[in-house]
């Protein structure tokens, strides 16, 4: 995809936000294993980085999708995943279905300030027991006047301990799977909602994740996101601009994980010289390097093919896969060259070792993946 200069004033923009007001703050924000989600999204929704694609009447920009995976693929310059994966959970995982589906009202009410950073939101999909398998959620919302009164919990929820609202997918029915569920917006300041404990994880330390718990939590129906019983085919659509989001973005911390190694390599001494000068290294470095390149192509070509408005499914679906694996194959390689500093928490290659594990876990684990690829190439068991 060609990119305009609109496109390089974004990315010098997001770049110096980065430079200047997060990556300064980074290692105290990874001690804390939080960071400040309004303060940093008050100051984003001020340079107007909150709403790329989002409605104008919402305060958002309302342009195309190459400006989101743009975003995504520069935020790899921040020194950690944590707040990455917050930003993106605030404008390509938990917003997208309500800034598309949700009736005016709602989305004045929660969007709008959304983009504006003055609301953080999460996203309640997961369970205990139900994490990739989105059909097996137990969360339920049933119908009370002009209510909804939900019962359940959601497990493994980014911001869940800072957040304004929460889109909750429920079952609001008895019926099939695929056709009972609807998203709701749910405040979390609503009595019933709990936070029953702030998760401790391998990585994305500087990102807070927290288990929810709803108790007779009763909400308006009119927060009911787009139809009702519509809630399970709203998140697959949500899923396919969060699996693009995490490759792109898995892909520019690919890219800075050679970068930094290069760098550290060409310093490093060992027996005489420096170890960049070894053919094994570098040559490994180019392998790493080809990978990387082929996974930035195959994301952009599912951006092409979402600006366009031809279903990116199944791109975006290998886009995921393949970012992954090379990220894994990046961090372990990379890592490896750093000798005992890449053993060292302090050591920014450590820091994406650990937070890049995630993307082959976490919007739908590798094996969904080869799950819906396969059924792509008429492959999977009918009776599956």
């Amino acid at each position: 995809m060609q990119l305009t200069p609109e496109h390089e004033a974004l990315r010098d923009t997001l770049k110096r936000f980065i430079a200047q007001e997060i990556n300064p703050h980074v290692d105290e924000w990874e001690k804390a294993e939080i960071f400040p989600a309004h303060q940093v999204f008050r100051r984003m929704g001020e340079l107007g980085l909150l709403g790329l694609t989002m409605p104008v009447e919402n305060g958002g920009a309302g342009l195309d999708h190459s400006y989101s995976a743009l975003m995504a693929e520069t935020l790899a310059e921040v020194n950690c995943g944590g707040v990455p994966l917050a930003i993106g959970l605030q404008t390509d995982m938990a917003t997208p279905a309500l800034a598309h589906r949700g009736s005016k009202e709602l989305r004045d009410e929660f969007l709008t300030p959304a983009i504006a950073g003055e609301y953080v939101a999460c996203l309640g999909v997961s369970e205990v027991g139900s994490g990739s398998d989105v059909a097996s959620i137990k969360t339920t919302a049933r119908k009370d006047g002009g209510d909804y009164v939900i019962n359940g919990g959601k497990m493994w929820t980014t911001s869940g301990t800072q957040a304004d609202f929460c889109c909750v997918l429920a079952n609001t029915s008895d019926g099939a799977a695929h056709r009972n569920k609807s998203l709701i917006v749910v405040p979390m300041k609503t009595p019933g909602v709990s936070v029953a404990r702030k998760l401790k994880k391998l990585g994305m330390h500087a990102s807070d994740t927290a288990q929810l718990h709803f108790d007779e939590v009763r909400v308006p129906q009119r927060y009911r996101i787009g139809e009702e019983g519509m809630g399970f085919m709203y998140q697959m659509e949500q899923f396919q601009v969060e699996r693009l989001w995490g490759a792109l973005n898995n892909a520019g911390m690919a890219q800075r994980a050679i970068d930094i190694t290069i760098d550290y390599t060409r310093e490093r001494k060992a027996f005489g010289r420096s170890i960049l000068d070894n053919q094994w290294v570098h040559y490994k470095l180019a392998e790493l390097q080809t990978e990387v390149s082929c996974l930035k192509a195959i994301c952009w070509q599912a951006v092409e093919e979402m600006v366009a408005g031809r279903d990116a499914t199944r791109t975006a679906t290998v886009a995921k896969l393949k970012a992954g694996r090379v990220m894994r194959e990046v961090a372990d390689g990379c890592l490896q060259f750093w000798g005992g500093m890449g053993f060292m928490d302090e050591s920014h290659i450590t820091r994406i070792f650990r937070d890049g594990r995630l993307t082959s876990i976490g919007g739908g684990a590798d094996e969904v993946m080869l799950q819906i690829l396969s059924k792509f190439m008429g492959t999977f068991p009918k009776s599956a």
